[in-house]
């Protein structure tokens, strides 16, 4: 299995330093869900208990607008 494999079920996040609004997520990646990838926004967030995030998850789709299922190597959308 080559290292850049997603596995179903699992994702990967990465510091967004492209941030400039505070709407913006902290973190972006991706995840495969049942078989379907898809991209993955994180934002950190502060509540009463203390800090915890929060995410959001967007089907990467082809060019037609069809959602993709097991395509790599996509450029992120963010």
């Amino acid at each position: 299995m080559a290292s850049n494999d997603q596995r179903d079920n699992s994702g990967i996040l990465f510091k967004n330093d492209r941030k400039e609004k505070d709407t913006h997520p902290d973190y972006q990646g991706s995840a495969r869900i049942a078989g379907r990838d898809y991209w993955m926004s994180a934002w950190i967030k502060t509540g009463q208990s203390g800090k915890f995030m929060t995410f959001a998850f967007k089907p990467k789709t082809d060019q037609q607008g069809k959602p993709q299922a097991g395509k790599q190597g996509e450029e992120e959308p963010f």
